[in-house]
């Protein structure tokens, strides 16, 4: 709808939010409706009591159906939680995500072409909440040019029932640019800690903002009805005004769950959102394994005052790496779900922050990242081709997604893609300054050529982007041409172990060297050893 358009008849409840169970705020999402949620992976800010209802509502009743279902991130635990309480089929005609890989049974759908399914890079999902909620007519930006996302290439469309081009190309001041278009909301599903009586929502408790006030500001504004879970009620106007991210003229139905965990992992954790300083030296260490030289390896390329950003996966075993080594405070970690300092944390509830300093809107920290205010990132790879060309978001008949990857790899001033050389069984044993092979992996990495673009060589060459591709037993660059090899670990045979390995020939730097030795130990790095190995390497 543009703001000529004639406005849609509002379902906005007058007169104040209702407070509801879960059942009777479901029952107010209508067939076909467009229904945009909040939350991250991990449970973080997820609405899990709504998404558990609407999911159950729709499997004793077959109603809702037919929906149009966004959301940013992933959203799920990987094991039947999130996103996947709505893995039915007939429940979503469309989804628009900017990441799957958190709900594998909705994820398996998209192959099976149960649904339209369409990927946005996170950082546009979450900034066209933004727009919609303007009044403007979209998202323009150059991100995911020359990635999947480009109506050149996929235009962001998953399977084969997916037809329709959302993704425009458009050319602006001289330069192109792709365009999201707007999306009309009837429904939102987003979360906080405690709403009082008037409705505004305080998220004290929660160890990340996301697009809360986004998503409910574009409901709003869209003629959309606001749903929000919480954990508390609080008596009306009781709340401190700094402490309210949704306030309540945007909201009309609150559902408390007084049950709510903060992450899947944790009831409540206050290192996560603020309340306490955690001791780092209480975090759980990071075994010596393959895993862990990667991460080593990578710490390597941060200089003192830089602004990091971790993804999720391999890479971020460098926020462990560096809280052990105590360089942790040299630079500054972020996580594009809005976080600033502290350590992200691993696996699952990636997304969070052990002693975050600032706790960010997630479509502002993506406006930072943008912009161009990232020195480095460390990012996972599914696959590399010699061109130097990455997916991460669908391969081997999997739908993961980009999440914040288009984003992040495509405005960082150096970017150092993670990850073992080869999967599926890999058995590489580091000790005693030497990598040991014992098993190679079953499935190869470093492809001909990549399934899918998340990460465009040739556009980042444009840019003038400095980019590694660190493993556990080389370490290449992008040259002119396509990879470089640079070095080579301890106890590797480059020609059979590396070179051969590839599905062809990549060029071989002339001055190929070691890994350094101390990689493959339990001892300590020090910071000699880190201003050893990049000294020099980075203008």
């Amino acid at each position: 709808m543009s703001p000529t358009t004639t406005p849609r008849p509002s379902r906005r409840v007058r007169g104040g939010p209702l407070f509801l169970s879960a059942d009777d705020a479901i029952a107010m999402i209508r067939p076909g409706d467009t229904v945009a949620i909040g939350g991250s992976g991990g449970g973080l800010v997820e609405p899990d009591l709504l998404l558990a209802t609407l999911g159950r509502r729709y499997a004793e009743t077959g109603e809702p159906r037919d929906l149009t279902l966004v959301h940013t991130t992933g959203i799920g635990d990987r094991e039947g939680g999130g996103m996947d309480h709505l893995a039915q089929p007939g429940l979503a005609r469309r989804i628009i995500a900017g990441n799957w890989g958190m709900a594998p049974r909705m994820s398996q759908m998209v192959i099976e072409n149960q649904f339209e399914a369409y990927n946005f890079p996170q950082g546009v999902m979450s900034q066209l909440f933004r727009e919609i909620a303007g009044g403007r007519p979209g998202l323009l930006t150059h991100v995911g040019l020359g990635t999947f996302c480009d109506p050149r290439l996929e235009g962001g469309r998953l399977n084969d029932v997916t037809t329709e081009e959302l993704v425009q190309v458009v050319e602006l001041g001289g330069r192109e640019w792709l365009f999201y278009p707007r999306i009309e909301l009837d429904v939102c599903l987003i979360r906080g800690t405690v709403a009082d009586e008037q409705g505004n929502i305080s998220l004290e408790q929660e160890a990340a903002n996301l697009e809360m006030l986004s998503i409910a500001q574009a409901t709003r504004n869209t003629g959309g009805l606001v749903i929000a879970q919480v954990k508390h009620v609080a008596e009306g106007g009781s709340l401190p005004p700094r402490s309210v991210e949704v306030p309540g003229i945007c909201v009309d139905v609150v559902v408390v769950h007084p049950e709510q965990r903060q992450t899947v992992t944790h009831d409540f954790n206050p290192a996560f959102s603020g309340q306490l300083k955690q001791a780092l030296s209480h975090l759980e260490p990071f075994a010596l394994d393959q895993r862990k030289v990667v991460a080593r390896r990578a710490l390597a390329e941060i200089r003192d005052g830089d602004v990091v950003n971790l993804g999720v996966g391999i890479a971020d075993g460098v926020a462990s790496v560096a809280a052990e080594e105590g360089w942790s405070d040299h630079f500054t970690l972020t996580v594009e779900q809005g976080l600033v300092g502290g350590v992200p944390a691993r696996g699952v509830i990636f997304g969070v922050s052990t002693n975050p300093a600032a706790v960010l809107d997630q479509p502002y920290q993506f406006d930072f990242y943008d912009g161009g205010g990232l020195d480095i990132t460390f990012l996972g790879f599914a696959q590399v081709d010699r061109a130097g060309n990455v997916n991460v978001s669908k391969f081997n008949k999997r739908v993961v997604g980009t999440g914040g990857f288009v984003n992040i790899s495509q405005n960082a001033a150096t970017v150092v893609f993670c990850g073992t050389f080869n999967a599926g069984g890999l058995d590489a044993v580091p000790g005693d300054g030497r990598l040991d092979l014992r098993a190679e992996g079953r499935h190869g990495k470093f492809v001909d050529e990549v399934e899918q673009v998340t990460f465009s060589a040739e556009q980042a060459r444009v840019r003038g982007q400095r980019v590694l591709y660190v493993t556990e037993r080389a370490v290449f660059r992008l040259g002119e041409n396509g990879l470089v090899l640079t070095e080579v670990a301890p106890g590797i045979d480059v020609r059979a172990d590396v070179l051969d390995q590839l599905p062809g020939p990549v060029e071989v730097a002339p001055d190929l060297r070691e890994m350094d030795a101390a990689l493959f130990t339990d001892a300590p790095l020090g910071a000699a050893w880190r201003s050893a190995v990049v000294e020099g390497d980075r203008a």
